[in-house]
């Protein structure tokens, strides 16, 4: 999947960003001429194959890696996020490519990346009725469960009513850093 040529098609340009500074591991980031698509935590190796080949599939455009420094479509993303870690950037302002998302989902996690700001939490419950569903704060876990721009679309954000953090799936240490780093939880000792 480590195509140096440009698609003559769709295109799909990917990387992985790893260095001192992320959390999560190194992410796995895709975007279309449409926007940022994805964004995998703790994308291994062993794992890109696998995710690079699925988003091919679903979307049906050709994948390509550029050279780091060389690319287009990613080159803000990567920028941006970079900001973030540091510290400086407190509001991701980029297209997104939402076709991986649909329906209740993507519409909660519009609202998640509309209303709830850096260094602030939601409720599942909450953010349930704020899309018109009281009572539906199981699926919002749903929603969160799948969002395919974690990060960005900001799904740490999220936590349970009672004061738990809730899960999260680039893992809750994962979930637990990223809220230190916005000042909501203190910075782990260790």
């Amino acid at each position: 999947m480590d195509s140096t040529e440009r698609p003559r098609g769709p295109r799909l340009e990917w990387t992985v960003v790893a260095g001192e500074g992320t959390i999560g591991g190194p992410l796995l980031l895709a975007a279309t001429p449409e926007g940022l698509v994805r964004v995998e935590f703790h994308a291994g190796p062993d794992r890109v194959d696998t995710m690079i080949g699925s988003l091919v599939s679903r979307l049906g455009a050709d994948a390509w890696r550029p050279q780091p420094g060389r690319e287009v479509l990613l080159a803000e993303p990567i920028r941006q996020l970079k900001a973030y870690f540091a510290g400086s950037l407190k509001r991701f302002e980029l297209p997104l490519d939402w076709r991986l998302s649909s329906g209740f989902n993507r519409q909660v996690l519009q609202e998640l990346d509309r209303s709830v700001p850096y260094g602030a939490v939601v409720g599942y419950g909450e953010l349930a009725a704020r899309v018109g569903q009281p009572g539906a704060a199981q699926a919002v876990g749903n929603a969160m469960g799948s969002n395919p721009l974690p990060l960005v679309v900001a799904c740490h954000r999220v936590v349970e009513t009672d004061g738990g953090i809730g899960g999260f799936g680039g893992g809750v240490e994962t979930k637990r850093g990223l809220l230190a780093l916005e000042g909501v939880l203190p910075q782990p000792l260790f």
